[in-house]
């Protein structure tokens, strides 16, 4: 499934059955918009850069810098964006659970 939204570079780092890892470098300005996943978490580790996951039910939203991580639910409405005025980099594990991209 291609992502429906554009960032400097996506690698895939590993791939199983209900799991997904994943390597995304971001520009500026750049950012994964609005969505949900009906049955993974996304763990987010940032590795450079600063990067801001803004979440809903509630709204909050947490600022990472480098050696940083959060986890999003389940079901929970989360974008991810660079922040800086650097590129950011962010190693994204996805899992335990089938992958889908839920717009919202």
């Amino acid at each position: 499934m291609a992502a429906p939204y554009t960032i400097a570079a996506k690698q895939s780092i590993a791939q199983a059955p209900g799991l997904r890892v994943t390597l995304m470098t971001l520009d500026p300005g750049q950012e994964i918009p609005w969505h949900s996943h009906s049955q993974v978490a996304d763990t987010s580790f940032c590795l450079q850069g600063m990067v801001e996951i803004s979440l809903r039910e509630p709204d909050e939203t947490v600022a990472l810098t480098c050696g940083s991580h959060l986890e999003v639910p389940v079901g929970r409405p989360h974008r991810v964006a660079c922040t800086g005025d650097a590129q950011c980099r962010v190693l994204l594990v996805q899992g335990v659970g089938q992958y889908d991209f839920l717009p919202s």
